[in-house]
């Protein structure tokens, strides 16, 4: 299964999605649904009333039959407009459950009985036999090279390669073992090579893809803080404009032209603020399922809003601001040694090696001019973490090694020994290299004669990712504040900080430090936003307002964090942060919108109704409308059709630019606040035209 499986298009909107999400649209018409969005139940009252009144006129005698009728059918479309937005929306998030769902499968497992730390090895001793669905929490599995994960948990023996593309999406793949930050393994994944000891970490029916089906469905999905606190704005407006419309009517029958309650409760609806009542809950579940495209799950809709609010931003500098692997910078001969036979010599030993750390070593020797040539008779001799080098046997017999200093000159030491002014020679290399923050690997050669000697020192650095001065530079145009975070010495950490361009640096930082600084930012009133991956991070990720979690880390750092990035790219969280705005930029245009338009429809429709009761009305009635009846007819074709029209844009998010706040708000009130002004104007008054061909309009 590919990432294309699990993500949903991020354009998914198309009269297929609309026919495909309409029976959960109409289920949605329920009033006990409606409750959580008192605009729109306003709106579905109010179609009640009108419905009820069309089928009673005929009873009674009364006029207005045709009118009452399509009043209450635009009034009814409203209401299923706004519940099929919410429905696309969770529509997305439910095809990507099924996807994740079909990964989940009950699977066999080897559990281990009695298993005994001390001798792990021994794991295979007493197993038995069972389903996935009866381990529980704590158990201790086998798992070998073909096998399927059978749940959550720890590497706590062995090293294997694992494929997790049926959660990731990412073909290759990624190493699991014991011991380090890397060790949690994820249960529907497949174990590639090697043989690993796993004890499960979670409780039946709680795993990792249990619960990012839960969260990715929007019906699970809570309110944020910031929705609450526009539905409240959203309810109070909606009450201030029921009593005006309750007031109008004696009003205008004080003058002989007392409207229908068809005519109260239409005016009504366009006057309160049903775009944004209608499409509110999807731009919430869309900003999530932005982030599940980037394959980010937010175990809160919370962490996305407050995303759009973060003020610093702390990033690790290993694997987020520099490669996670660092690489070939430099060659350091001994005395005595070519430079170029130890480029060949480095080159050769790094051709069977798969680390990027090898092949970089490789590169750099091809742009010293040196090629290694083919052998057929070159034995590989791998990495292992006993001997802690590699390098190849050559086919006369010849020995070529690369690997930690300390294990190298022992290789050395053990078949010719070495003298005392090559050792000196060595170890001040190593330290040089060591001190800049680099990392030093020695080379050496045996030769057919078993002779070996030491040849130098490779100089691994840190490199700096390309572009991210320039999204640094972007953050900073954000108002966000970048601290790099690193446990390498204030020297090494201020010069990589410098060439990342990153504001700040916390050098030699332990989790307390961290835990600090980010307790030191928010007494400030600062949202402040982390990565990381160890169990050492969990106390920050948990501390900060924004914590995202590597799926590569521990158990520990994934719970206490609030956001998991599938994908394990920590320069991810910059797009969190982008997503973050785009939710609260988003939401702030459709309100600004739809208030706008209220306004307009207020200064377009009023007029027009009322002009026979009070003429002085006439100089406002600027779009000559046909008839009172047209006019609000029109308003309210309008406002149902408007809301269809922004679902994509729900959906897909107004687009951001890093810009200050002034500069947004005023490229949000020219374009959506001229927008809502203008667009009710031109709509109705076409509609209008429309209308006015009908008979007894």
């Amino acid at each position: 299964m590919t990432a294309a499986d699990v993500r949903a298009p991020s354009g998914a909107f198309s009269a297929g999605a609309l026919l495909r999400n309409l029976p959960d649209a109409v289920r949605k018409l329920d009033p006990r649904h409606l409750v959580r969005n008192p605009v729109m139940l306003i709106v579905e009252v109010g179609a009640a009333l009108t419905t009820a009144l069309a089928i009673a006129l005929p009873l009674t005698g009364g006029a207005g039959v045709g009118f009452t009728w399509a009043i209450a059918v635009c009034l009814w479309l409203t209401v299923l407009f706004a519940t099929l937005a919410e429905a696309v929306a969770e529509g997305r998030g439910r095809a990507q459950a099924a996807s994740l769902r079909a990964t989940r499968t009950t699977t066999g497992a080897t559990r281990v009985l009695g298993y005994d730390a001390a001798d792990p090895a021994a794991a295979s001793a007493r197993t038995e036999a069972v389903a996935s669905a009866d381990l529980a929490q704590g158990d201790v599995v086998v798992v070998v090279a073909g096998e399927v994960i059978p749940g959550d948990g720890d590497v706590v023996h062995g090293i294997a390669s694992v494929d997790e593309s049926a959660i990731t999406g990412e073909s290759a793949p990624v190493v699991r073992e014991a011991g380090g930050d890397r060790s949690a393994v994820t249960g529907g994944t497949r174990v590639l090579s090697d043989r690993v000891v796993v004890r499960i970490t979670s409780k039946p029916g709680e795993t990792f893809v249990d619960r990012m089906i839960a969260l990715v469905e929007g019906a699970v999905r809570q309110k944020t803080p910031n929705e609450l606190a526009l539905s409240v704005l959203l309810s109070a407006l909606t009450i201030v404009f029921l009593v005006v419309v309750l007031a109008i009517g004696p009003i205008a029958g004080s003058q002989g032209a007392a409207p229908s309650l068809a005519v109260l409760v239409a005016l009504l609806v366009c006057l309160i603020p049903t775009t944004i009542g209608a499409l509110l809950s999807a731009i919430g579940i869309a900003g999530m399922d932005r982030l599940v495209q980037r394959n980010v799950l937010a175990t809160s809709g919370r962490a996305v809003e407050a995303a759009g609010d973060v003020s610093t931003l702390l990033l690790d500098k290993t694997g987020t601001i520099t490669y996670g692997n660092r690489r070939a910078a430099e060659l350091l001969p001994l005395p005595g040694v070519d430079e170029r036979r130890l480029t060949e010599v480095a080159a050769l030993s790094s051709i069977a090696d798969p680390t990027p750390e090898g092949a970089s070593v490789v590169e750099l020797a091809a742009r010293l001019g040196v090629v290694p040539a083919d052998s057929a008779g070159r034995t590989a001799v791998p990495f292992t973490a006993q001997t802690r080098m590699s390098g190849v046997d050559e086919a006369d017999g010849a020995q070529l090694r690369k690997g930690a200093a300390a294990s190298v000159l022992a290789w050395v030491v053990e078949r010719s020994g070495v003298d005392d002014a090559t050792a000196r020679a060595l170890d001040e290399r190593v330290r040089a290299v060591s001190e800049s923050g680099g990392t030093p690997l020695a080379v050496a050669e045996a030769g057919p004669d078993g002779i070996a000697r030491l040849l130098g020192v490779i100089r691994l650095k840190d490199v700096v990712k390309e572009g991210l001065a320039e999204r640094f530079a972007a953050l900073r145009a954000m108002g966000i504040r970048t601290v790099m975070v690193t446990g390498d010495n204030p020297l090494t950490a201020r010069a990589i900080a410098a060439e990342a361009g990153v504001d700040d640096v916390l050098a030699e930082a332990t989790p307390e430090d961290k835990l600090a600084l980010i307790r030191r930012e928010q007494e400030g009133g600062r949202l402040v936003a982390m990565t990381g991956d160890g169990t050492n991070d969990a106390p920050a990720l948990a501390q900060a307002d924004v914590g995202v979690a590597m799926n590569t880390g521990t158990s520990a750092a994934k719970e206490a964090g609030n956001m998991v990035d599938l994908d394990s790219d920590p320069t991810k969280l910059i797009d969190v942060v982008t997503i973050g705005k785009q939710l609260l930029i988003t939401r702030g245009a459709l309100t600004t919108f739809s208030i706008a338009n209220d306004v307009a429809k207020y200064f377009a429709i009023v007029p027009a109704m009322f002009v026979g009761a009070f003429p002085g009305l006439a100089a406002l009635n600027v779009m000559g409308l046909h008839s009172p009846s047209s006019a609000i007819l029109s308003a309210v074709v309008f406002n149902a059709l408007v809301i269809v029209a922004l679902i994509p844009l729900a959906l897909r998010g107004v687009r951001y630019r890093p810009s200050s706040a002034s500069a947004l708000l005023g490229r949000n009130l020219l374009v959506y606040g001229v927008g809502g002004v203008v667009a009710p104007f031109i709509g109705i008054k076409l509609i209008d035209l429309v209308v006015a061909l009908i008979p007894g309009f």
